[in-house]
């Protein structure tokens, strides 16, 4: 395990939620007490918590038919209150102070959104104010959800260039089977050049969160590959961030890769943001593949679909399909299809801009 300055810390719904459906408090108070021993010993940390919809549940009483979204929206903004609240409370004991953030995936799809976001956290962090982030449920909708809080902290770790992302679950981490099977082997080190673990992983969701281990897996191997180190821990387990900071915490701990720059680090959660796609030919794939970096050209592509504009992702594919990477468009739908297939053209993804999926 590496050292940690800048930290995002998930903690889970099923982490801050009793078995009888209601918040427990009695952990969430002990969670804030060790945050802020980090806090207080100089490492910068970004919240990122779920309960917001298991407090509106335990005071808002709906009718059973009811629209599902409706019911989530209405819990969650009933809830989110109470949340910042309690969460309110218990830093204040601390003397420690906090701002909320409410996000949606919009607000990660557009650059401009993006960096006036990630100037905003390290403003607060800069002046010793914890941000505590979380899903604007009340105007999300299904399509535009994140698949769950996993990948928002994933998301907001690679925005604010953190170092370590923690997240805090009901069990110590990936098992080699059923965590609840005497006969499961906790997977202690997830290494950059490990085959898939995912078979391992049991698809069965926790009761309150919306995702299982599986998005956990996929969320942490993304961010490990940008160079972040993961942590898969169980927050309902006492003293848990005390054990963190001294390295002594059972875990999965995935190592992390060479940090990637800013602009790839936004790119690489693009994958369901992206506005057009483009198709490339076989020069065109093996040039952006090899050891030279290099920027993709109009000469190298062979379709396009969709409409963009300049700034938005694209996704690129070769002629048979595969995904390559994704990248951000120089200039518009337009311009590019005017020049498609063309020599001495300016790039429409430069290299800066550009992220490959199994070469970058």
């Amino acid at each position: 395990m590496q050292d940690s300055k800048v930290i995002v810390i998930k903690i889970g719904s099923n982490v801050l939620t009793q078995s009888n459906g209601l918040p427990d408090l009695e952990r969430m108070e002990h969670l804030v007490s060790q945050i802020s021993k980090l806090s207080s010993s100089g490492k910068k940390v970004v919240l990122v918590s779920s309960g917001a919809v298991a407090f509106g549940r335990q005071t808002v009483s709906l009718p059973e038919k009811l629209n599902p979204v409706t019911k989530k929206q209405i819990w969650a903004s009933t809830g989110q209150i109470r949340l910042i609240n309690q969460y309110q409370q218990f830093f204040h004991f601390q003397k420690l102070p906090i701002a909320q953030i409410l996000v949606t995936k919009e607000d990660f799809r557009d650059r401009k959104h993006f960096l006036n976001m990630k100037n905003c956290i390290e403003a607060l962090l800069q002046q010793g104010i914890l941000p505590i982030i979380n899903e604007n449920d009340t105007v999300t909708i299904t399509e535009l959800m994140f698949t769950d809080n996993d990948e928002l902290a994933s998301l907001a770790a690679a925005m604010i260039n953190a170092d370590t992302l923690l997240l805090l679950t009901n069990v110590d981490g990936i098992f080699t089977g059923n965590p609840s099977d005497p006969e499961s082997k906790l997977i202690e080190k997830v290494e950059a050049s490990m085959p898939e673990v995912a078979s391992y992983i049991s698809a069965t969701k926790s009761s309150f969160g919306r995702g299982g281990m599986l998005t956990k897996y996929a969320m942490a191997k993304k961010s490990a590959d940008l160079g972040i180190q993961v942590i898969i821990a169980n927050g309902k387990r006492p003293h848990v961030l005390e054990a963190f900071a001294e390295k002594s915490l059972r875990c999965t701990w995935f190592e992390p890769k060479k940090v990637k720059q800013a602009p790839k680090k936004w790119l690489a959660h693009g994958s369901q943001y992206y506005k057009g796609e483009l198709t490339i030919n076989a020069g065109a794939k093996a040039s952006l593949t090899s050891a030279i970096i290099r920027s993709l050209l109009p000469v190298g592509i062979t379709e396009i679909n969709g409409e963009f504009s300049k700034g938005d992702i694209l996704l690129i594919k070769d002629e048979t399909g595969e995904k390559i990477g994704l990248g951000r468009a120089e200039y518009s739908s337009k311009l590019a299809q005017e020049r498609l297939g063309q020599k001495n053209q300016k790039a429409l993804i430069h290299y800066d801009y550009l992220y490959l999926f199994d070469h970058d």
